[in-house]
């Protein structure tokens, strides 16, 4: 076991889960971050745990060929792009050994990881932007949380190079209507204030959406931030007040007030048209959603007349998409408001083949099945944690010919492909798409068949 505070020359021999350099000293794995294969340096062990360490570099005594300078003055200290000192390419490599590691060691799967379907220029590529508003030297800023704190990080000068432009504008004019009129930030600890976010959404067509969040529906001088909105973004589509009165960390709250414009965009996603409203779901990367979607539906290989159920359909994208295929789409939600607006959806497109119902995919596909569902291919595209065993025990039970698993999270994707193998599937093609460009994030699309 390491001593707190003690500095060691050691060598790193590869990437963790969060992009952060793995080492092996005196037989102990040291996690560093901002450290890549092949680099030495010597490391201060911060954290010293029984069986492994935390540890941050105090000199890095050669650079990997890979290694590049942040484009974000910021990086390091926002901690949400952890991969902005490496390339761009080396960051795509990074997360295609991460799934094919975690396929063989947790899935006892055994295929080639293809490369990642990465993105031709990665930046500027989110179209919603979350911010906490806090206070600076001279009046109010937005920026980000530093990694596992509330500690706030201004944005620099050129606002976030993942954002839309109009987005910076956006904040910038916010900011400014905050200090004329002396409107108060929101303190976290005394639960005093008004402002608390400042949300930005932006459409394929150009459309842009600005939320304010506030502790409060007491908002001074509305006009006049509609008005200083307007005079910077003249093509600015809806400006709305959202009424969080919740102390915590949960954002938005469901009190939405339109200030101006639309309650809500439309957006399109390989020619279908998605309400896109404040608390609406939509992926955040609308070019790479295109090519993980485009790639579930070929690897769900419909023909017309398949009964497919999309679990965890959210707003019912995939749904639908899979419903302009096939002959019936069934989608289940746990979130209310998202099936609501999936139904809506599916009726603005005319789709009429395309049943959505409200509840958790662990209690209601079990119910279908047992009451005779026997679909032909299953979507699942499951949070973070994954499936419920239940939800693969009906899969067992219904035994479709296709699945077509979508993940945000490669370590549980390799678990529930363990235990579908183990029901009769076997993994066919595997491929991730990276949706998040410069974070340690990766989606993958996996088709599994009987």
């Amino acid at each position: 076991m390491f001593a707190k505070n003690s500095v060691h020359e050691m060598e790193c021999i590869s990437l963790g889960q969060d992009a952060q350099g793995v080492c092996r000293c005196n037989e102990i794995v040291v996690f560093v971050p901002d450290l890549l294969p092949g680099e030495r340096a010597l490391v201060r062990i911060v954290r010293p745990e029984r069986r492994f360490a935390y540890g941050k570099v105090e000199k890095r005594l050669n650079d990997s060929p890979d290694r590049q300078t942040p484009f974000c003055p910021i990086a390091k200290r926002c901690g949400g792009c952890t991969c902005q000192h490496m390339t761009y390419d080396a960051s795509l490599e990074y997360k295609r050994q991460q799934v094919q590691d975690l396929l063989e060691r947790i899935g006892h799967i055994h295929i080639n990881v293809p490369p990642v379907l990465g993105m031709e220029t990665p930046f500027r590529y989110r179209n919603k932007g979350m911010y906490p508003v806090g206070s600076g030297k001279d009046g109010p800023v937005c920026g980000f949380f530093a990694q596992r704190t509330h500690d706030l990080i201004p944005l620099p000068e050129t606002g976030c190079m993942l954002q839309d432009e109009a987005s910076h504008l956006a904040l910038k004019a916010v900011l400014e209507w905050m200090r004329t009129f002396h409107v108060p930030v929101y303190d976290e600890a005394t639960q005093h204030g008004l402002i608390r976010h400042i949300m930005t959404r932006t459409t394929t067509a150009g459309g842009l959406m600005v939320v304010v969040v506030t502790a409060s529906a007491d908002l001074p001088e509305p006009s006049a931030l509609v008005r200083s909105l307007r005079d910077s973004l003249p093509g600015i589509e809806s400006i709305a007040l959202s009424v969080n009165t919740k102390p915590g960390n949960t954002i938005l709250g469901q009190d939405i007030r339109v200030l101006f414009g639309n309650p809500e965009m439309r957006d399109t996603i390989l020619g279908l048209s998605f309400s896109v409203s404040p608390l609406s779901f939509f992926q955040v990367n609308p070019r790479q959603t295109e090519k993980l979607y485009q790639l579930a539906l070929r690897y769900a290989g419909l023909n017309g007349n398949e009964t497919c159920v999309d679990a965890y359909c959210g707003t019912g994208t995939i749904s639908l998409l899979l419903a302009r295929q096939c002959k019936r789409v069934i989608g289940i939600e746990i979130v209310d408001a998202a099936i609501q607006n999936a139904r809506r959806n599916a009726r603005d497109n005319q789709i009429d083949n395309a049943e959505f119902i409200t509840g958790a995919t662990e209690i209601v596909l079990p119910d279908l099945v047992r009451n005779g569902l026997k679909p032909d291919v299953i979507v699942l595209d499951p949070p973070r944690k994954g499936c419920d065993p239940a939800v693969l025990e009906a899969i067992r039970e219904a035994a479709p010919d296709r699945i077509v698993y979508v993940s945000c999270s490669a370590p549980t994707l390799a678990r529930d492909l363990e235990i579908l193998s183990r029901c009769g599937y076997s993994v066919k093609s595997v491929q991730s798409v990276d949706m998040f460009c410069w974070t340690s994030s990766i989606e993958t699309v996996v088709l599994l068949s009987r």
